[in-house]
C-alpha cells in the first residue's frame, strides 16, 4: 500500500473521528431535546439515546482499530498476531453495532412506527451483521498470511544454514 494511499485513509478517518465527536458532543443533545417535545416516554428515549452514543462509540472504535493496522501496514508488521487484537476488536464493534441497530427495531416496533420501517431498521441490521461476517472471513485470511510468513521465514532460514 502506498504512501498517498496511506495519507488518504488516515485523512478520512480524521474525518470520521471529528464528525463522531461532532455527533456526541452536539447532535444527540438535541436529538434528546427533540424526543422530549415530541413526547417520547422516558424509556423508550434513553434506551434510543444509549444505542445511538454506543453505535457512535462503535465507529470510533473501529476508526481507531484501522488507523493502528494502517501504522502496521507502513511499517510492513501487518502480517504478525499483534494485528489480530485489532481485527478481533472490529469484528466485535461491528457485531454490536448490528445489535445496536437491531435494538433500535425492537424500540420502534411497539409503537406507532410503520412495519415497513422497523423491517428496514432489521435489514440494515442484518447488513451490518453480514459485515461483521466479512471482517471474520479476512481475519482467517491474515491467519493464512501469518502462517505463511512464518513459514517462509523458518524456509529461509534453513536456506541460509544450508548455503
Amino acid at each position: 500500500m502506498g504512501k498517498l494511499t496511506i495519507l488518504a485513509l488516515r485523512i478520512v478517518i480524521a474525518m470520521v473521528l471529528a464528525g463522531s465527536l461532532f455527533l456526541q458532543v452536539r447532535m444527540v443533545p438535541l436529538l434528546s431535546n427533540d424526543l422530549v417535545e415530541a413526547g417520547a416516554p422516558d424509556g423508550p428515549r434513553v434506551a434510543l439515546l444509549a444505542i445511538v452514543v454506543l453505535g457512535i462509540l462503535c465507529v470510533q472504535v473501529v476508526s481507531v482499530c484501522v488507523w493502528r493496522l494502517l501504522t502496521m501496514v507502513r511499517r510492513g508488521t501487518v502480517f504478525s498476531h499483534g494485528a489480530f487484537r485489532f481485527v478481533d476488536i472490529i469484528f466485535g464493534a461491528i457485531a454490536l453495532a448490528a445489535v445496536l441497530v437491531f435494538g433500535i427495531a425492537v424500540i420502534l416496533a411497539p409503537g406507532e412506527t410503520a412495519p415497513g420501517i422497523v423491517m428496514l431498521t432489521c435489514g440494515a441490521a442484518l447488513m451490518i451483521g453480514g459485515v461483521a461476517l466479512v471482517v471474520l472471513v479476512m481475519r482467517t485470511l491474515l491467519a493464512q498470511a501469518v502462517a505463511r510468513d512464518v513459514e517462509a521465514t523458518q524456509l529461509r532460514s534453513e536456506l541460509d544454514e544450508v548455503i
